[in-house]
Formats: C-alpha cells, sequence, structure tokens
C-alpha cells in the first residue's frame, strides 16, 4: 500500500500567514512578503527550495556512506529564478553541493547526483520536466 503524507496548515492571522505541520514536528510559520502578509514565516517557494536541498543532500550522502566514502560535512545552497509571467513559479533552480570529505572523488559524487536525480529524490522527480535544475558540487579535504 503506498504511503500517504498528510499536512496541515492553519491561518493564523487576517492575511496569509499559516501554521503548517506534519506529524509530530514542531510546527512552521508560512508567510507572505507584505503587503499580501506581514513577511513571518517562510513563503511557499521557500519551502520548495529548502524541500529540494534536503531531499538531494539526504539521497546524496547516503550513497556517499554506501560507497564507503567519508562525509565530514555536507551543505546544499538552492537558488531558484522566478518567471516574470504570473504564476511566478521558477524557471531554473540551481543547486549547490558543498562537500568536505577525505576521499570522494568528482566521479563518486557525480555518480551519487545523478542517482540523486534519476531514481531517489522524489521531490527533485516532480519539479524535472518543470524547472530546469542545474546542480554543481566542490569538494574540499579536511
Amino acid at each position: 500500500m503506498p504511503e500517504e503524507l498528510i499536512a496541515h496548515v492553519t491561518l493564523k492571522n487576517q492575511k496569509v500567514h499559516f501554521i503548517g505541520k506534519a506529524k509530530t514536528n514542531l510546527p512552521i510559520d508560512i508567510d507572505y512578503h507584505p503587503p499580501v502578509g506581514d513577511g513571518e514565516g517562510y513563503t511557499s517557494l521557500e519551502l520548495l527550495l529548502l524541500s529540494l536541498a534536503s531531499c538531494s543532500g539526504t539521497s546524496i550522502i547516503a550513497l556517499l556512506r554506501k560507497m564507503k566514502k567519508d562525509v565530514s560535512e555536507f551543505a546544499v545552497e538552492s537558488r531558484g529564478i522566478r518567471r516574470e509571467q504570473h504564476p511566478t513559479s521558477f524557471e531554473k533552480i540551481y543547486l549547490k553541493f558543498s562537500l568536505t570529505s577525505k576521499d570522494a572523488a568528482n566521479l563518486d559524487i557525480e555518480k551519487a547526483l545523478k542517482l540523486s536525480e534519476e531514481s531517489y529524490c522524489p521531490v527533485w522527480a516532480m519539479l524535472k520536466g518543470n524547472a530546469e535544475i542545474i546542480p554543481e558540487y566542490t569538494i574540499s579535504r579536511q
């Protein structure tokens, strides 16, 4: 049976400030920029960028560790470029992966990136074809 995920948002004020929650996790604030909102939380598109960054990061770290590669530090920066016409969704998303490892090589992270994009990151799969996703990476030694 397919897994069902449930998330809830509840309006907090007379504008568009929502409180979002899933499972027993801490609630998060979701809002929009003034004058529509008060800017007191993440925007929906910021949450999408965070979701893509954490999803792709999770799969890449898991794949590198499965390859028996050291992962001392890892960070992902996601940056979205919006369309000018409505709906102003992302036309491009840049993912910058920063890995610190004593033994991971370019081929290792390139393999992990490809597998993340093609097989392991469901957020990437949902966005693929709707926005151009441009990954890049750096590897630093300890």
